[in-house]
């Protein structure tokens, strides 16, 4: 008997995986608001260099910005340099330094850096980042940089939650990343400076990275194969639900260390919830825990009304489970290379993840150029992701995983390419294909997760998950870097953007199918799925089982 019929018996869906979905809901809300935090946190206002007042008999204020501020190629006044001199101009008579017009018109005028710092435009935000620490002209990389440094720190505790949590559990490490994001994040809205806060933003994403490697496979290795993928897409619109409701709370809240605190103190009430979350009884069995993992079937089988007798659930029977399935007690990355399946996977799993990261956060963080206000876009944007959740529903059921996630991938390197083509000038055709591109890109992101995660074996999968997560982070910490490329060509981003979504998309139809398969448990079983060499083979390429 394997843990499937173990399952069977307690149920594999019903009212104790519900309520398991609705607590790991928090976390899902909690990722979105903080990895787009930036949209909002390091938004760079309008600005210019700060001038001395406007002299009482100089009338018009537009005209006292041209004697100062040199003009941009398209027109527009500089945001980064102000003349040396004051520059005369025509109809104007006051002019300081004792200088006449004809001397200042002189050759090309000289220009310098803001020597007295800047003035921004606080309109539409009081406060953020970038006007507390002037992240701005030759620091605007700084401002970038931050969201670097925190998928740098996401992709650090996906290596150290995915190893540590298929050695110590799924819920103490739950925990862990309760406790230290809330007091990181809570540090890092207390910054006294851009080094202070670059140091604790980084350490909060390591923290948070716990939710990414560990929510998921909670809720899936307590599914049955029939229901795991109505669960999956339906605890993925929490991540909808946080995008949505990060444009509703920046809206209300315009100051950076306030908007930091009310996307963090969320967690005190998460670390509450512990108490409730179960531990996962098909970890606990590969780990030779088999009373715990007892203790937590028979309240399974209560919730869902499955009474069991005292022969129903024997410690026996699953003593004899966990003897079949405890091969790897200690596990190591390097298990996800030592055969050739798992190998396979692995590798094609991290060019997948690179791409689905790198596409999406490159997609979700660029706001500007679709003329709408960074809230509306963030709505919008938030708002696409509902219907995507449906073509993936719909999708994975009939298609499969592999084909949705290639398809998906696909769709958003074609969205990103034709946007390319039109002219900035079309403005309703560029907003809807970054719609698309948005939609696609979070279709190919819910499916990978769900699909990662029946790729790997229960004593592997939260190793393999962080591995995964890893490289995936990477291209997240590089998407805002490589917005940076509009510098040497304005279409470089998007190009690049597209092109790897491409790449990711050709390399997800070399990964297996696992469409109504049972979860793999031991390495084993991953490796009795290696390619098919008869045709009576190829009909089960992996354990099936009907809807």
């Amino acid at each position: 008997m394997g843990f499937e019929e173990l399952l069977h018996k307690v149920g594999g869906f019903g009212p104790f995986q519900l309520r398991n979905v609705a607590l790991l809901a928090l976390p899902r809300v909690l990722l979105p608001m903080h990895f787009l935090l930036p949209i909002f946190l390091a938004a760079v206002p309008a600005h210019r260099c700060a001038l001395p007042g406007v002299p009482a008999n100089f009338s018009h204020q537009d005209e006292w910005l041209e004697a100062h501020l040199p003009r941009e190629p398209d027109g527009r006044l500089s945001s980064c340099l102000l003349f040396t001199h004051l520059q005369a101009l025509p109809n104007t008579t006051l002019w300081g330094g004792g200088q006449s017009p004809g001397e200042q018109l002189e050759g090309e005028p000289s220009t310098v850096p803001c020597p007295q710092g800047w003035e921004y435009d606080h309109s539409e935000f009081s406060s953020t980042i970038a006007t507390e620490w002037d992240l701005v002209c030759e620091q605007k990389g700084l401002n970038r940089a931050t969201s670097t440094f925190f998928f740098a720190g996401v992709l650090v505790g996906a290596v150290a939650f995915g190893y540590l949590s298929d050695r110590f559990g799924r819920r103490r490490l739950l925990l862990v990343a309760y406790v230290s994001s809330l007091v990181l994040g809570l540090a890092s809205a207390a910054s006294v400076s851009y080094t202070m806060f670059a140091i604790t933003r980084t350490l909060t994403g390591t923290a948070l990275a716990g939710f990414t490697i560990i929510v998921m496979p909670l809720e899936l290795e307590w599914l049955d194969v029939g229901h795991r993928t109505v669960a999956g897409v339906l605890s993925s619109t929490f991540w909808t639900g946080g995008v949505m409701l990060l444009a509703l709370v920046g809206y209300l809240i315009r100051d950076w260390r306030w908007l930091l605190l009310a996307v963090t103190l969320p967690c005190a009430p998460g670390i509450l919830s512990i108490w409730w979350v179960p531990e996962s009884a098909r970890w606990l069995l590969t780990q030779g825990r088999v009373e715990e993992a007892h203790r937590y079937l028979l309240r399974c089988a209560r919730l869902n009304g499955r009474p069991l007798g005292e022969d129903g659930l024997s410690q026996e029977a699953l003593s004899k489970v966990a003897a079949a399935e405890r091969v790897v007690r200690t596990p190591s990355y390097l298990d996800l290379f030592r055969t050739p399946r798992l190998r396979h996977i692995s590798l094609c799993c991290m060019v997948v993840w690179f791409g689905v990261n790198f596409s999406y956060y490159g997609v979700s963080l660029d706001v500007s150029g679709l003329g709408l206000n960074v809230y509306q876009t963030q709505l919008l944007f938030g708002a696409v992701e509902l219907p995507s959740k449906l073509l993936v529903y719909l999708s994975v059921r009939h298609a499969g995983r592999r084909l949705t996630l290639a398809g998906t991938l696909l769709g958003a390197a074609l969205a990103l390419g034709f946007r390319l083509l039109v002219s900035s000038e079309v403005m309703s055709w560029s907003t809807a294909l970054a719609v698309m591109g948005k939609g696609f890109s979070e279709a190919a992101f819910t499916t990978a997760y769900l699909f990662t995660s029946e790729l790997y074996p229960t004593v592997l999968r939260q190793t393999g998950m962080g591995l995964t997560a890893l490289v995936g982070r990477l291209g997240g910490s590089l998407a805002p870097l490589a917005a940076l490329l509009d510098g040497v060509w304005l279409s470089l981003p998007k190009l690049a953007y597209g092109g790897i979504a491409l790449l990711a998309a050709g390399t997800a139809l070399l990964l297996p199918e696992t469409k109504q398969a049972q979860l793999p448990e031991t390495i084993q079983d991953v490796e009795r799925k290696s390619a098919p060499s008869n045709p009576q083979e190829e009909e089960m390429p992996m354990k099936q089982v009907q809807d």
